[in-house]
């Protein structure tokens, strides 16, 4: 079994590593092999093909990596922290704090148009602090996680209806941060969520121990001396943070989180001691693959990586239902 987890966690790796060099190579503009790897290990100097792979392709397939990596992590912890196997980071209002943020940010006259991402970030946490305030107050159970999460949720998207309502040119610059795409990322911007998902990785990883006790059901965690209010929070602060930093880069990038952790745990297994770096390649795996096919098959234009996610994302959501995810909620 060691070996087969370990062939499996290499083909992942295998994976990846080749998705980020197509997505390097492939585009709107075709490089052969030769042209290519002169471009990426810099032999030819300050050339057209060097300019394209690292002023464009390179920040996207690195925001990319970094999103969808961020996003597994984030729906393992929901998914693990709610016992609710179609929990995803929109539950705990990643994706209607981060949407709400941005689109006051966008209603506000003068306001940096560089700062959006971060209000994005700093809408999907707040929004995750309000909704483990609400829930604590009614015991922060798996079920009350869940209602908060939902009913807050809901607050924050009337709130953005209204908002694009009273103007209307607000909704079209808004409909390009929820639609969720990787062009125009910039590697400036990337380093503060890389080192936020990242840091995030590392504390799932070492909480995962903890998170397999509370597998076993709250009274035996407890039992085992694991504080699970405060497993609940801590994993929920941690996956607000990692979708949060993903969501800044890419916009309201969905399904990710649901879809991650259920592909690696059918590859890996439950224990999240394997399952969370696992889920950390595969997000960033589907994310880097949707892209590509969005930017090859549309191409000379492309396809929203968002739009073809949804695409994708839709049809696994209800086949999980068909085959009993709901008994999981």
């Amino acid at each position: 079994m060691k070996t087969k987890r370990i062939l499996i966690f290499c083909s992942l790796g295998a994976v990846l590593f080749s998705l980020f060099l197509l997505s390097m190579r492939l585009g709107s503009v075709f490089f052969d092999t030769k042209s290519f790897f002169s471009a990426l290990l810099g032999l030819d100097g300050y050339s057209t093909e060097s300019v394209i792979i690292y002023t464009l392709r390179l920040p996207r397939t690195v925001a990319g990596l970094l999103a969808g990596a961020g996003l597994g992590v984030s729906g393992v912890l929901l998914q693990s922290v709610t016992d609710n196997k179609m929990a995803s980071p929109g539950l705990i209002g990643v994706n209607s704090g981060a949407g709400f943020a941005v689109i006051l940010a966008l209603s506000l006259p003068f306001f940096p148009i560089k700062l959006i991402p971060l209000a994005a970030f700093l809408g999907a946490f707040l929004a995750t602090l309000a909704i483990i305030a609400i829930a604590g107050r009614m015991g922060m159970t798996k079920n009350t996680v869940v209602l908060s999460g939902i009913a807050f949720s809901a607050i924050l998207s009337a709130g953005i209806s209204l908002l694009s309502l009273l103007d209307a040119d607000v909704l079209v610059s808004y409909n390009a941060f929820s639609v969720g795409s990787l062009a125009g990322a910039e590697l400036d911007g990337l380093l503060l969520p890389a080192i936020l998902i990242i840091s995030a990785i590392a504390a799932a990883i070492a909480a995962a121990r903890r998170i397999n006790l509370l597998a076993l059901g709250a009274p035996i965690a407890t039992s085992l001396g694991v504080n699970v209010k405060a497993l609940r929070v801590a994993c929920m602060l941690v996956a607000s943070a990692s979708a949060g930093a993903a969501v800044s880069v890419v916009g309201l990038l969905g399904f990710v989180g649901l879809m991650s952790p259920h592909i690696a745990r059918a590859l890996v297994g439950a224990d999240a001691r394997r399952l969370i770096p696992a889920a950390a390649i595969v997000g960033a795996d589907l994310v880097l693959a949707a892209d590509l096919c969005g930017r090859v098959i549309f191409a000379p234009g492309e396809m929203p990586v968002g739009v073809l996610m949804a695409l994708l994302g839709a049809p696994f959501f209800l086949g999980i239902l068909l085959k009993g995810g709901h008994r999981d909620a």
